[in-house]
């Protein structure tokens, strides 16, 4: 049986409430929660950066109670194997006595997936991910086998600390739909953490959605219109990060090694569609494809050795380019 289409108030409700169940677990990081939301929706992985400390693998844990999705955890290690996340075809016994191979699934046949520390393993175990991350399937001894659905994997790492980790490459940097900053929590806020966490209840999440509300939610995202001048906003934004393109601001060309990928101009577009929904309206405008450009382009875009040498961050390149882009016509 057909499940019968989302309205859009429902949509919003859904997505509040599920806020409001992290709410009670997470002190603040509003707009983390509302990003992790949106790309939940959309169907993308997340990469979750801070320092120790702040919640980043809570704020997953949490995602997962308040979702009735199977959840697992990978915790990335110098000498974690690929088959330790993939999982590998093993030897079992007949009760006649006859040998044969059988497959053993691995933790990333779960619907969220929670990869803690990934720049801990080596690059051949990351690249276990990428089939995944990229198609929804996971290969095995030439078997092609199709993950569960939706299939989200939110990945975190420590800035700080890079001994003995080994930095993401670009192209699976590319795959995360956002990468997500995580901030040192202000006065109050650190209050509020000291006291949750140190009292005799500990708060908890229940689930409020499971995977087939997701995928509705995510039909209708697609559905919501966008017009040409909003969509070529989008791809000017994403133009105007690549050092060569005519348009693009001065510091662009001063700092930009290579700009976003085209994955850039897709994620753009289908955050704008998830915000417009939750901020009321039924169409995308440009205020929503630039709230999308800092979490969609930071980690599609690489600065080169002027930008590292003089503390120029992505952030401030996007932040500039914000700036320069008018929302009218090439």
């Amino acid at each position: 049986m057909t499940e019968p289409e989302l309205s859009p108030s429902a949509f919003r409700q859904t997505a509040q409430t599920l806020e409001d169940e992290i709410a009670k677990v997470i002190v603040g990081q509003t707009d983390v929660v509302r990003h992790v939301v949106v790309a939940l929706i959309a169907g993308g992985h997340v990469l979750l950066e801070g320092v120790p400390g702040l919640g980043k693998t809570l704020l997953v844990r949490t995602l997962a109670d308040a979702l009735s999705l199977r959840f697992s955890r990978i915790q990335f290690t110098p000498d974690l194997m690929p088959a330790d996340i993939t999982g590998t075809n093993i030897i079992e016994e007949s009760e006649t006595g006859k040998r044969y191979f059988a497959f053993r699934e691995g933790p990333v046949f779960s619907n969220l997936v929670l990869a803690d520390e990934i720049n801990r393993a080596t690059p051949k175990t990351q690249s276990a991910l990428l089939e995944a991350m990229q198609e929804g399937t996971c290969t095995v001894a030439n078997q092609v086998y199709t993950l569960p659905q939706p299939f989200l994997v939110m990945a975190t790492q420590n800035p700080l600390e890079m001994e003995g980790t080994y930095p993401l490459p670009e192209a699976q940097l590319d795959r995360f739909f956002f990468k997500l900053t995580v901030p040192f929590p202000g006065p109050e806020e650190l209050r509020r953490i000291v006291t949750r966490t140190t009292s005799m209840a500990a708060p908890s999440a229940t689930p409020v959605a499971d995977g087939p509300t997701i995928e509705r939610m995510r039909d209708l995202a697609r559905q919501v219109p966008i017009t040409s001048a909003v969509a070529d906003y989008a791809v000017r934004l994403v133009l105007a990060t690549h050092p060569e393109y005519e348009l693009s601001p001065g510091m662009t060309r001063s700092y930009v090694r290579y700009g976003a990928s085209p994955r850039g101009a897709q994620t753009l577009v289908a955050a704008a569609k998830i915000r417009a929904l939750l901020e009321s309206r039924m169409n995308v405008a440009y205020e929503d494809v630039q709230a999308m450009a800092l979490p969609a382009l930071r980690h599609r875009i690489m600065l080169n050795f002027d930008a590292e040498a003089t503390g120029v961050s992505a952030d401030s390149v996007i932040a500039r380019v914000i700036e320069a882009v008018p929302t009218t016509g090439f």
